[in-house]
C-alpha cells in the first residue's frame, strides 16, 4: 500500500505573517496527521517562518521552485542548498505555471530534478497537457515526453513523486473527471513499470493536481492509482486543506 500524500502549493500568496498563521493552524488540525503525508509550500519568503512554525509537527515543508545550479551569478534564483537550509525537503518542479508562464523547458526540468536528488531533496515532478492537446487526443503523448525528458536517464527514482496537472484544470474550476484521471494515472504508472520495474512502479506515488476540492477529493481518491494530491487555491485555507487531507483516508 502506498502511502498517501497531500501537498499544498501556496503559489505567490501569504506574507510571512499570513503564513504563519496559517501553518499554525494547519499544525493544530494536522499536525500529528498518521495516515498521510503532509508537505507545504510556502512562497521563499515564507519558508524560513513556516519551518519554524511546524516543528514538531508531521507536516514537512516544500519549495515551488529551485535552479539547479549550487550557487553563482543568477540573480533572483534560489538554489537547492539555501532551500535546504531554510527547512525544506521536498520541491516542485516544472509546474503548469513555470512552464507556460515562465517557458520553463523540458532540459530545464530535468536540470532541476537532478540537482534536487543531488541535494537530497524529493522532487515533486509536474506532468499535464492543455486544454488544446487533450482536445487533439494527445494528452498520453504529452505526457509521456515530459516523464521520460524530466527523468528518462534516473535510474534510481525511489525519491520523486509525479503529479499529474492537466493545464487546462488548474485554477479555472474545471476538474478531470475521476475516470479521466486515473486513465492517465494508471498509463504513467504502465510507463514506470515497463522501464524501470514492477517494485518502482508499485512504490511511486502519483498525485493528482488540477482544482482539487473537498467535494471533489473522495472521489480522486477512490481511483486505484491515484495516491494523493497537489492543491493550489484550496491549500490557502486550513478548513479545506484539512477537508482534503481526511479525504485520503
Amino acid at each position: 500500500m502506498r502511502r498517501p500524500l497531500v501537498v499544498g502549493n501556496w503559489k505567490m500568496y501569504t506574507i510571512p505573517v499570513r503564513s504563519k498563521e496559517l501553518a499554525s493552524s494547519l499544525k493544530s488540525n494536522l499536525g500529528n496527521c498518521d495516515w498521510a503525508d503532509i508537505v507545504v509550500c510556502p512562497p521563499f519568503t515564507s519558508i524560513a517562518v513556516v519551518a519554524s512554525e511546524l516543528e514538531g509537527s508531521t507536516i514537512e515543508i516544500g519549495a515551488q521552485n529551485l535552479h539547479w545550479e549550487k550557487e553563482g551569478a543568477f540573480t533572483g534564483e534560489i538554489s537547492p542548498g539555501m532551500l535546504v537550509d531554510a527547512g525544506c525537503r521536498w520541491v516542485i518542479i516544472g509546474h503548469s505555471e513555470r512552464r507556460h508562464i515562465f517557458g520553463e523547458t523540458d532540459d530545464a526540468v530535468a536540470r532541476k530534478v537532478k540537482s534536487a536528488l543531488e541535494s537530497g531533496l524529493k522532487p515533486i515532478v509536474c506532468l499535464g497537457e492543455s486544454l488544446r492537446q487533450r482536445d487533439r487526443g494527445v494528452t498520453k503523448d504529452i505526457v509521456k515526453k515530459q516523464l521520460f525528458e524530466a527523468i528518462g536517464d534516473i535510474r534510481d527514482i525511489s525519491r520523486i513523486t509525479i503529479a499529474y496537472e492537466p493545464v487546462w484544470a488548474i485554477g479555472t474550476g474545471r476538474t478531470a473527471s475521476p475516470t479521466q484521471a486515473q486513465d492517465v494515472h494508471r498509463f504513467v504508472r504502465k510507463i514506470i513499470f515497463e522501464n524501470w520495474g514492477h517494485d518502482s512502479a508499485a512504490a511511486m506515488r502519483i498525485l493528482y493536481g488540477g482544482s482539487v476540492k473537498p467535494d471533489n477529493a473522495v472521489d480522486l481518491r477512490g481511483q486505484e492509482d491515484i495516491d494523493g494530491f497537489l492543491v493550489g487555491g484550496a491549500s490557502l485555507k486550513a478548513g479545506s486543506f484539512t477537508a482534503i487531507t481526511t479525504a485520503v483516508k
